[in-house]
């Protein structure tokens, strides 16, 4: 069963597959997953509703420092990161501070390292919230889930312990008018005896129907990578991603796959 969590604001720099030399935030708790989501791929483990309320977030002025001591000692090092990346345990838009954070860290970003990406990974359950919205269109790298073409993939991937509609979040996401990266995981297997697997034809149809309403600069399409809270999931394999890859490229949609 999965369940890494960072024990620090500021980690790495890391290699990413997808953003190189990433030096990840965490905003979240170290010592728990804290998310709106509970996906059954995460490698952060399962969520537990509880984490949600009583946990104590990293301050704001905690994070200005750890951040700036870190760039500070990469610049010294001349060993930049290429992203500086708002991920670790869970979903990051959670913190109260969120949109104040990002406006520190952007003016970190171009004291320290102005070639370096500021990036949030998310799930869009923030999107409602009009000053998480804004901040994320400030950033270079608005990377939001979406995992699933229709509710019921929703509901069996991520798990969401909110009402979250796959219309609603979908209208969320077209409103950044293209200043939104789409990242997509997709897999198959059997949890708790029920079957799992966006790659269906019908599941694949609907997403793509969702990313053309949406009209991402581009889609990010990958596979479980590690180790995963569920049993019984499949890697899917690279062809299997081309080839759904293909179908939406073919639509006018740029996607990258991942493998």
């Amino acid at each position: 069963m999965a369940g890494f969590l960072f024990d620090k604001v500021v980690f790495g720099p890391v290699h990413s597959r997808r953003l190189g030399r990433s030096l990840g935030v965490n905003l979240l708790p170290a010592e728990a997953k804290c998310c709106t989501f509970d996906c059954i791929y995460c490698e952060c483990g399962w969520t537990n509703s509880s984490n949600l309320s009583g946990r104590k977030m990293p301050e704001r002025a905690a994070v200005v420092d750890a951040l700036e001591k870190k760039l500070k000692a990469l610049k010294q090092q001349d060993a930049l990161p290429d992203a500086i990346t708002f991920a670790g345990n869970g979903e990051p838009t959670l913190h109260p501070d969120f949109p104040a954070i990002i406006h520190d860290t952007l003016a970190l970003r171009n004291r320290y390292a102005p070639s370096a990406f500021v990036t949030v990974l998310s799930n869009g359950t923030g999107l409602g919230n009009p000053d998480v919205f804004e901040a994320l269109r400030k950033i270079d790298l608005n990377i939001q889930k979406l995992d699933a073409g229709t509710q019921l993939a929703l509901n069996l991937i991520n798990r969401p312990n909110r009402n979250v509609s796959t219309e609603r979040l979908v209208q969320q996401l077209a409103a950044f008018n293209g200043k939104v990266i789409i990242q997509t995981l997709f897999l198959r297997g059997t949890v708790e005896g029920v079957p799992v697997d966006n790659t269906t034809e019908s599941e694949v149809l609907a997403w793509i129907e969702n990313l053309k309403k949406i009209a991402p600069a581009y889609v990010m399409v990958y596979p479980i990578d590690r180790e995963t809270p569920a049993a019984g999931l499949e890697k899917i394999d690279p062809e299997t991603l081309r080839a759904i890859a293909a179908r939406a490229a073919a639509t006018g949609i740029d996607v990258r796959v991942y493998p």
